[in-house]
């Protein structure tokens, strides 16, 4: 059950960081050709650009008054942060500015995402990029003057009625006051930054462009072209040699490159390192997790929790090799469903009300929402020539969110229309209620809103499954889901603070060190039943998160979240409660949000509950397979 590819979209102010339709004919006829044109697709199923700019003219109209009359306003305010009337009215113009640019932002990122090969619409979106970069680098002196100031002047500045909206910013920057250098520094380090980037660059270059996949042959002799794509579906073919020599073809590469990947790898966690150090905190596991005001002991309970739980893995991995029939499970074993031949077709309004349906204990509130993002053209639903592939959900202040997905009538594609309508709700709620500068959404508690969503489909899906085969088949998706967002990040999670610990102890990574550690890990978390692969050590150079500073933690917390707020809803909860959750904002730091709604991550509780569910579906799936005799 592969994990569904998408763009996360979480909407950040300037100030706080800079089975039922049948489809239309002229759809059923088009698709058997390929992608569809955007004509061919009714109006219904296609965003509405329009509410955002009628054209480009008024987009360039904006675009102008930003560049020309907003911007040069905010550089007159340098050098005179020192009194209370400057920094209201600077934080005043900032929002004001960072409104219009997200709306221009908006327009052009979309226009380019409908059709990529429309160079007016990549020229835009350019320009937006440019001109971002200007407003980055006008307002760069602002944070470092306001720390600048007295820690009373800041104080004194959160007493003040007039400053309230901006209440939890300066309480975030007075936490930062510590780890934040002079002026001159701060400018030192912002110019730095662009070389720390570096090695994501590289890695990106270089695993996108530069690596040259082999060609494979299936069972009839005919060639494979390998790609990331092609290579996400092999996995899941009943054809076992051919998965075989497609995780050969596809780590052999990176087998080529490897000392380059590590040595990239390398570089990025000593850049962490020395950026950690240099503003002065404990770990550069510390330095990533300040940022949401995150625990160490979060993440290090979150690991605890995982590595408490791990027999259940085990299980999982023991229960594929006898349903497969193997001696040993490998890792192109991994993902092929237990369940063969198992497929059911959902059109988008059969999934529209099988969401609706779905997703009733968050409340008529909530639903009620939903049918307004259906009706309202919040969603691009159908893929189409030159589109954007993948799904995401982009939100800004001012207007309703907007959904981009490739709608192929699968489970799939159900789900991620549930996924990411829970990012489009938790955005459409949070701007109706909070003032813009606590309008942003962590993406600590953002995941959770759209794995609520998709955890009460599986088990909508589950509860009302037709058959003991379609059971199966969505249990084992829900084990998937599990075993991949929870024990796998973990599991990355873990390497990662193993390497950062070996660098600040003056240790440098290796090729032979990295597979060492990768090897210790595999069999501490999938147990005696599965094989490593000498090329399967290679994984820690397959990972682009690896270059993205302690991240896939997060969707392991949001899943035990997640789950935790679904069984309060599951048992009667207030769904008044949940909404407040999703109304939150940047109010707060996640961790006091979550607390709010019912949920404590600062222990273990909330892993050993979803962990312990895992249980229970490994014990429900083996009921169903002995009854199938599949297994003793």
């Amino acid at each position: 059950m592969k994990k569904r590819s998408r763009k996360y979209m979480i909407r950040t102010s300037l100030f706080l960081v800079l089975c039922s339709l049948v489809l239309l004919p002229q759809l059923l006829l088009a698709a058997a050709d390929g992608p569809l044109s955007r004509d061919q697709v009714a109006e219904e199923y296609k965003w509405n650009l329009q509410e955002i700019y009628q054209d480009n003219t008024a987009w360039e109209q904006d675009f102008a008054l930003v560049k020309e009359e907003l911007l040069p306003k905010l550089v007159e305010f340098e050098g005179k942060l020192n009194r209370a009337d400057r920094v209201l009215a600077c934080f005043k113009l900032q929002e004001e500015i960072s409104r219009r640019f997200e709306r221009v932002y908006l327009y052009a990122f979309l226009k380019a995402d409908e059709n990529q090969a429309d160079s007016k619409a990549t020229e835009m979106f350019s320009r937006v990029l440019a001109l971002g970069a200007e407003l980055a680098k006008a307002s760069a002196y602002v944070r470092p003057e306001l720390l600048a100031l007295p820690e009373k002047t800041l104080r004194a500045f959160l007493k003040r009625p007039d400053f309230q909206d901006y209440r939890f910013s300066l309480e975030a920057m007075l936490k930062e006051k510590a780890h934040t250098l002079s002026k001159a520094e701060e400018k030192l380090l912002a110019a730095v930054g662009e070389l720390a980037s570096a090695p994501s660059q590289i890695y990106d270059k270089l695993s996108t462009a530069d690596l040259k996949f082999p060609k494979i042959k299936d069972a009839k002799g005919q060639e494979i072209q390998l790609s990331h794509g092609v290579y996400g579906r092999i996995v899941e073919d009943p054809d076992r040699e051919l998965r075989k020599q497609a995780f050969e073809g596809m780590y052999q590469p990176y087998e080529a490159c490897k000392h380059t990947y590590a040595q990239l790898l390398n570089t990025e966690v000593k850049s962490n390192v020395i950026f950690a150090r240099t503003r002065k905190y404990g770990s550069a596991l510390e330095a990533a997790l300040a940022g949401e005001d995150i625990p160490v002991a979060v993440f290090d309970n979150l690991i605890k929790a995982v590595n408490q739980n791990l027999p259940s893995l085990h299980r999982y991995v023991e229960l594929r090799r006898q349903v497969l029939g193997l001696e040993k499970v490998h890792n192109y074993d991994m993902f092929i469903p237990l369940v063969e031949e198992y497929k059911k077709t959902v059109p988008y309004e059969e999934a529209k009300r099988m969401v609706l349906e779905g997703l009733q204990p968050l409340g008529e509130e909530y639903a009620a929402t939903l049918r307004q993002g259906f009706a309202g053209r919040w969603i691009d639903v159908y893929e189409t020539k030159n589109k954007a592939t993948g799904g995401y959900q982009i939100g800004i202040y001012d207007l309703h969110p907007y959904v981009l997905l490739n709608y192929n009538d699968t489970v799939n594609d159900m789900l991620t229309l549930a996924h990411e309508m829970g990012h489009a709700l938790n955005s459409y709620y949070t701007n109706k209620t909070q003032p813009y500068a606590m309008s942003g959404n962590f993406i600590f508690t953002a995941e959770v809103a759209s794995t609520a969503n998709e955890l009460l489909m599986l088990k909508y899906l589950i509860k009302n499954a037709a058959s003991d085969e379609e059971r199966l088949y969505f249990l084992n998706y829900l084990a998937e889901q599990i075993r991949g967002t929870v024990y796998i990040q973990v599991m990355y999670s873990e390497f990662e603070k193993a390497i950062h610990e070996r660098v600040e102890q003056g240790e440098a990574l290796s090729v032979d060190s990295l597979n060492a550690l990768t090897r210790s890990l595999l069999e501490k978390y999938y147990g005696p039943g599965y094989a490593i692969d000498d090329l399967g050590l290679l994984w820690w150079s397959r990972i682009p998160h690896f270059y993205r500073n302690f991240y896939v933690y997060k969707y392991a917390t949001a899943m035990a979240a997640a789950n935790e707020l679904v069984k309060q809803m599951e048992e009667g909860g207030n769904p008044q409660r949940y909404l407040e959750f999703l109304k939150a904002g940047t109010s707060d730091y996640p961790i006091n949000i979550l607390k709010k709604a019912g949920v404590d991550m600062t222990t273990t509780e909330p892993v050993d509950n979803l962990l312990k569910e895992f249980a229970g579906i490994l014990d429900e799936m083996e009921a169903i397979l002995k009854k199938q005799g599949k297994i003793r």
